[in-house]
């Protein structure tokens, strides 16, 4: 592992193949119907939290180092830096849904909308219930005028948890 790290932080991705991500489909679910039972946003916040905690366990102690400095990386603006790290955690485990959906984010904030959705579908595809992915697609929809979309998008993560912030962007019937 040792060796792996430092390659993987490297310009390169490692030459290693990245361990299947971890399987909390249980515990989400568990989550999800929590956050759905949930009263009110202080009740479902910390239930929120922890399923952020389970999307953003990597498959990996250098998949977890290069997500973290990446993340950093990220709320510093230091966009470039950020996306170049998130690049090599997707190269390096294809398959773990938090890379795409991180990659996704740092396009967002440079508003480039369509690579932002393209690796927005990319995290769904491998986690079709990722609270993150869901409501960065509806505000990256929402960005690119396709509303109609942004809300039936919208809609799905306010399925899984009604108290999202986002709420307030929901038009028409309530929930």
């Amino acid at each position: 592992m040792r060796v792996i790290l430092p390659l993987l932080l490297a310009a390169g991705p490692a030459l290693a193949d990245c361990p299947p991500p971890p399987d909390h489909s249980a515990a989400l679910s568990d989550l999800y119907d929590r956050m759905q039972a949930a009263p009110d946003p202080a009740t479902a916040q910390p239930l929120n939290d922890r399923a952020w905690e389970l999307y953003t366990d990597a498959p990996d102690e250098a998949a977890q180092a290069v997500l973290t400095r990446g993340m950093r990386m990220r709320e510093s603006w230091d966009l470039l830096g950020a996306r170049q790290a998130f690049d090599r955690l997707i190269d390096y485990c294809p398959d773990w849904a938090e890379g795409w959906n991180q990659r996704a984010f740092v396009h967002y904030l440079n508003q480039d909308f369509t690579a932002a959705l393209s690796d927005l579908n990319a995290a769904l595809a491998r986690a079709p219930r990722h609270l993150g992915a869901l409501s960065g697609k509806a505000l990256t929809l929402t960005a690119l005028g396709r509303e109609a979309e942004a809300q039936a998008v919208l809609r799905a993560a306010l399925a899984l948890n009604p108290w999202l912030p986002e709420r307030s962007l929901l038009k028409g019937e309530e929930l």
